[in-house]
């Protein structure tokens, strides 16, 4: 297929993107930690919602737990840590009624659990460890887009037929190149090379995680909240698998 034919037949798709990254640049560029715990916030409720879909569960109490736990993230130095309070929390309610309904840990494991982990890579690292961090993602998703619809032959798994290895290939190298030029500071050149291509490579895992619960669910996209990329889940799942492995190796790396 012919790059202009590619560009023509995801007009929806690039100018919602950039419509996406312009917020997030943004809210970056003002660097308010108020401002990105209410835009994760704001993120991980509508996640939530679409996640429920794809568990195909309907628990109104997770929104109340959620909230709480959200709330006090923004006190807390190390939201990540909050995730196993709760599920002991959820634990001890199961142990001591027998019928609260075990589905209630999925959405606490994926997104609620990313979305924490994301919130705390922005408190250790800042602002730009997020920019990174999306460029990296994008990156490998952009590069795996266009090197497969133009020349992607061999699949990649059976979880997602349309992925191609060498679309995969394509975004790990624009995805590696990409996270040299904006590694943040403090990182050799070796260890940007290093994070960003298992960063990368997380989120190709994390896309293919969000494309096996919607084959389980039988559903085409978790949402509709994104013209021409379909729900939150959609457009972050690389970020949600991505962002932990980041705050992961910059811990053991700075």
């Amino acid at each position: 297929m012919a790059f202009s034919e590619i560009i023509s037949s995801s007009s929806t798709r690039i100018k919602t993107g950039l419509a996406l990254i312009g917020a997030v640049l943004f809210i970056g560029y003002i660097d308010s930690f108020f401002l990105m715990w209410l835009l994760f916030g704001g993120l991980l409720v509508v996640a939530i919602s679409e996640s429920q879909r794809l568990y195909k569960t309907q628990i109104d109490s997770i929104y109340l737990y959620t909230g709480i736990l959200w709330f006090i993230s923004y006190f807390y130095p190390t939201p990540e840590d909050l995730i196993f309070v709760v599920a002991l929390v959820y634990a001890s309610i199961l142990a001591y009624t027998k019928n609260l309904d075990k589905k209630i840990f999925l959405p606490l494991l994926y997104p609620t659990a990313s979305f924490l982990f994301l919130l705390t890579l922005y408190i250790e690292y800042g602002v730009m460890s997020l920019l990174w961090l999306l460029v990296i993602v994008a990156g490998a998703d952009i590069g795996a887009y266009f090197v497969g619809r133009g020349m992607g032959k061999t699949k990649f798994c059976e979880t997602s037929p349309n992925k191609t290895l060498e679309g995969v290939a394509g975004g790990l190298i624009v995805a590696t190149i990409f996270g040299v030029i904006f590694a943040i500071d403090n990182i050799s050149v070796f260890g940007a090379i290093v994070i960003s291509l298992i960063v990368a490579l997380a989120s190709v895992f994390g896309d293919l995680f969000e494309s096996y619960l919607k084959r389980e669910a039988g559903v085409k996209d978790s949402g509709d909240i994104l013209p021409g990329h379909g729900g939150i889940l959609d457009r972050t799942d690389g970020y949600l698998f991505g962002g932990i492995i980041m705050l992961v190796l910059l811990r053991a790396i700075i």
